[in-house]
């Protein structure tokens, strides 16, 4: 059995510590390869195709490359944190006007909705991957920290990053449920899993080791109830 990860840098095992961003060999998909060679043995092998700063558009199109022409049996979708994040930069330089999500609701959710038909038209069994958890908190202080504290406006206008994700990942459940395909909701695993201050690395967006082995758990755990 083939596994494709398919996502951003949630997926790729990017952390950040000390204000250091790294790349962790302790990813999600090498723990989820490791739990299935000390189950399951040589049968089955996960590949990681996880991509920094990744969006559902850059998704899309790297969707043959990536994933079908690969030929695997299961790809896991794990996107949406960046799309619906913002251009600080461009929220610094007019910090009162409007500002929409790098990628609108609507188009996201319809780009989740032609990955999912393209794999299964490739005969691969699709997964979506619901949207980490964050700590908003840790994450404003890093946005105000790298660009300036007139972020704060945003923020305070439009419930800023946490609210946001919120939206969409209520509306990626939903279409999951719509579409029929096996989703895993990682974002209540690693929230029921302990404390988000060991789990959720200082950046407030991206994990930890122990984040991402929680993470490789609940997926681990899901596709074997899945499969059997």
């Amino acid at each position: 059995m083939k596994i494709i990860c398919f996502g951003d840098s949630l997926t790729r095992g990017v952390s950040v510590a000390k204000g250091r961003l790294r790349i962790l060999k302790e990813n999600y998909p090498a723990f989820l390869q490791q739990l299935f060679y000390e189950n399951e043995g040589e049968t089955v092998n996960v590949i990681n195709k996880g991509v920094f700063n990744a969006n559902s558009d850059s998704l899309l199109s790297r969707l043959n490359k990536d994933v079908i022409d690969q030929h695997p049996d299961y790809a896991i979708i794990e996107i949406g944190g960046n799309d619906c994040n913002f251009n600080w930069q461009e929220v610094v330089k007019s910090p009162r006007f409007e500002h929409a999500p790098i990628v609108p609701i609507d188009r996201y959710l319809e780009n989740i909705r032609t990955i999912v038909t393209k794999l299964q038209e490739s005969g691969i069994t699709p997964i979506i991957s619901t949207l980490p958890p964050l700590d908003p908190v840790r994450y404003y202080k890093n946005v105000s920290d790298k660009y300036s504290d007139v972020v704060g406006h945003l923020i305070s206008s439009m419930g800023g990053i946490e609210h946001w994700h919120g939206i969409y990942n209520r509306n990626l459940n939903k279409l999951a449920d719509e579409l029929g395909v096996l989703k895993i909701d990682v974002r209540s695993a690693i929230k029921k899993a302990g404390d988000l201050a060991e789990l959720i690395s200082d950046d407030g967006i991206h994990l930890t080791a122990k984040g991402y082995k929680v993470f490789s758990q609940d997926v681990y755990k899901n596709i074997m109830n899945f499969v059997k």
